[in-house]
């Protein structure tokens, strides 16, 4: 039984068409790469994953509990399977950040363990914190507050919540979007070897697409809200890049990200 399943999955905002109707499956254990140009629809489809926007139409089980024909509290109950870490996670500034990455751990916990680790996280619980960190190169931060870190930072803090979470769904939406490309490398190879290790299934957005093919052995790709390519990265050929990344290719690029992508041929990028 795949542990998530969309079905005609649709999503809507308005008269606007986030997600046109699709249908997937991935399995336990699996690492998903999800490439496509800004404003394809990655976002909305990881928050639908995430069970945070509901769809217009389409079913999508997780678990193998079909999560919209469930009570709005057995939803909530059904979330303890799954942790996103958006792209720019909102942690409160004045927070520490050893509380915002013991967060991760916050589901399923009992009311007064969740006290503990919000206010006054014994030693054990630091120390997981720590080790979380120290993987993602920020040890030294554990007692600093939010509001003290970078935005790159802020990112490697939301995955080291996943690090410690017992979800068995990890969902990162461009986890790399504010690091240096080496930097990157290093913190992608920490969280799909934790994955590994802890047996977690993890979909993650990625607009390195480069890395993305070389890195995961499936890509998921959208245009427009349509799903337009799913399965290993070898199968992606120069046209179907070209047709995914067209407007990205046509328009002037907005950002330093975007004019290196725009300066890579897709074609060169699944190589």
């Amino acid at each position: 039984m795949p542990l998530l399943e969309l079905d005609g999955l649709h999503l809507q905002a308005g008269a606007r068409t986030l997600v046109a109707p699709l249908s997937l499956r991935i399995e336990a254990g699996e690492q998903v790469a999800l490439i496509g140009a800004s404003g394809a629809g990655k976002t909305s489809l990881l928050h639908a994953m995430a069970l945070a926007l509901a769809p217009a139409a389409g079913s999508l089980r997780l678990a193998g509990e079909d999560a919209w024909s469930m009570s709005s509290s057995d939803r909530h109950w059904l979330r303890r399977e799954l942790m996103l870490a958006p792209q720019q996670p909102p942690l409160p500034p004045r927070q520490r950040v050893a509380t915002a990455v013991l967060a991760g751990r916050l589901p399923g916990a009992s009311f007064a363990r969740s006290l503990r680790m919000l206010f006054s996280p014994d030693e054990a619980q630091a120390r997981l914190a720590f080790e979380a960190l120290d993987r993602l190169e920020l040890g030294d931060r554990l007692w600093s507050r939010v509001d003290q870190l970078s935005g790159g930072e802020r990112q490697r803090v939301a995955i080291a919540r996943l690090l410690v979470s017992q979800a068995r769904l990890w969902l990162a939406d461009e986890p790399l979007s504010a690091l240096d490309p080496q930097r990157a490398e290093r913190v992608l190879a920490v969280l799909q070897g934790a994955a590994r290790a802890q047996d977690r299934t993890l979909v993650c957005s990625l607009h390195q697409v480069d890395l993305a093919c070389r890195v995961f052995p499936r890509v998921i790709a959208l245009r427009e809200g349509r799903l337009v390519y799913d399965g290993p990265p070898q199968g992606l050929g120069a046209r179907q890049l070209d047709e995914i990344y067209a407007d990205l290719l046509n328009e002037p690029p907005s950002a330093p990200q975007d004019a290196a992508l725009a300066a890579t041929p897709p074609q060169a990028m699944c190589r």
